[in-house]
């Protein structure tokens, strides 16, 4: 009897251990992990999940699309500054669709990994981008595809796709090669909430169109059309661009150091010049929400793309404003990180990694050199004090360590900062 009685205590024992293995091991499979839904709402305006415009193309054409390898070291090293949302800009390309794959894969290998996409797709007019000559009332024939490959992205990934944004810059007017006027804009966007409406997409997901602060009525009184009132109504949130580093040479009524500031230090010149380049920015926002009011709409506003080179050898360098180096680069961005954080504002900031295919027949050009880091991996300025905590120690790109720009000389950097313009009046 005690034998007996000691056999199936063992049989019980047995059964007890393999039950807990068994619970533990499904505990330890990331699939198994419980997922927290964090829609859209959640995200825009919440400084803990800081926002950023990315391209993963390291070379000075779109022609080499970047592997799902490349994409998964620049994923880990956007999560490890707290970046969490992405913004992309067409869907035409492989690029977006292996992002999402290299997303997907780091959570399937991490369930803490967190990272969501702000999925933009490409609109145009008729022959745009060709030797025929463009019609900006009517759209191309590819804006269809486009939305529909966006829909099937945002349906195959629900969990990281968040915000579609339909085109980009794509009602402002100096973008001659493709604009379109904002009763396009608005067929697209009044699709999408309809098929959120039947089901056939996410409810949670939002939709905008991410455009300069004059093509949000802000700026000019051409903007202020019916078509306009109805998109902005149409918008689960506007998505406003501002770049004060062009109006540097466009517009430079800011730009510049006036009367007893020149007898300032250097820096302090310079700190007094970008902190009026941070309130021109304001200023712009400001102008498309009074318009937004002055129309009885409430919607949410975010900063859609803005941003400062770090070179440029045209209209923003030492032969034009004075404006694009490291430093000013650095200023900028932790400026606008501070009032859109202040503000309950999401700022796609523009953008991550420089990106050579921008302006491939200028090496020197603006256009390549708005990231935050350097083609090779390298942290620029703004980024060094995350290099010193060791934010990015075992990370990679293109399988390179990260590393300061300049050799972490600051002094080196200094010498190539030029003063803001001396001007008689503001």
């Amino acid at each position: 009897m005690r034998k007996a009685t000691f056999i199936l205590n063992l049989i019980l024992l047995v059964f007890l251990v393999m039950s807990c293995n068994e619970s533990q091991s499904k505990k330890n499979k990331p699939n198994d992990q419980i997922q927290i839904k964090v829609t859209a709402k959640d995200i825009l305006g919440n400084s803990n999940y800081l926002a950023i415009s990315y391209g993963g193309y390291r070379k000075s054409s779109r022609d080499f699309q970047p592997t799902v390898g490349e994409l998964k070291e620049d994923m880990k090293i956007l999560h490890a500054m707290n970046i969490r949302i992405l913004r992309t800009y067409n869907v035409q390309l492989a690029q977006v669709s292996n992002i999402l794959k290299a997303i997907r894969e780091l959570k399937n290998e991490d369930p803490t990994f967190e990272m969501y996409l702000m999925l933009g797709a490409w609109i145009d007019c008729l022959n745009a981008w060709t030797d025929r000559p463009v019609n900006h009332n009517v759209e191309s024939a590819q804006n269809s595809e486009e939305i529909n490959r966006a829909v099937t992205l945002a349906n195959e990934y629900p969990d990281i796709v968040k915000v579609i944004a339909v085109g980009n810059e794509a009602m402002v007017k100096w973008a001659t090669s493709y604009f379109v006027q904002p009763n396009i804009i608005l067929k697209w966007v009044s699709h999408l909430q309809a098929l959120k409406e039947t089901g056939k997409l996410s409810k949670d997901i939002w939709i905008t169109s991410s455009d300069n602060f004059a093509s949000w009525g802000g700026g000019d009184p051409q903007y202020h059309t019916e078509d306009l009132t109805k998109l902005i109504k149409a918008v689960d949130y506007v998505s406003v661009h501002t770049y004060p580093m062009h109006d540097t040479h466009y517009n430079p009524v800011f730009w510049g150091v006036f009367g007893k500031e020149t007898e300032l230090s250097s820096l302090k010149r310079i700190d007094i010049a970008m902190n009026r380049a941070k309130n021109y920015a304001i200023s712009q926002h400001d102008s498309v929400a009074s318009y937004i009011k002055s129309l009885g709409i409430k919607k949410p506003i975010h900063i859609g793309e803005t941003g400062w080179a770090s070179a440029s050898n045209g209209f923003y360098g030492s032969k034009g404003s004075k404006a694009t180096d490291e430093y000013k680069e650095a200023i900028f961005y932790n400026n606008m990180r501070q009032w859109t954080d202040q503000d309950n504002m999401s700022c796609f900031y523009f953008e991550a990694f420089d990106e050579p295919w921008k302006d491939a027949h200028n090496k020197g050009g603006s256009e390549n050199y708005f990231g935050l880091f350097t083609v090779d991996g390298k942290a620029k300025y703004v980024l060094w004090d995350l290099v010193d905590q060791g934010v990015f120690d075992g990370l990679t790109r293109n399988g390179k360590p990260i590393t300061k720009t300049y050799n972490g000389n600051k002094e080196a950097l200094l010498l190539e900062v030029e003063l803001p313009p001396v001007k008689n009046k503001l």
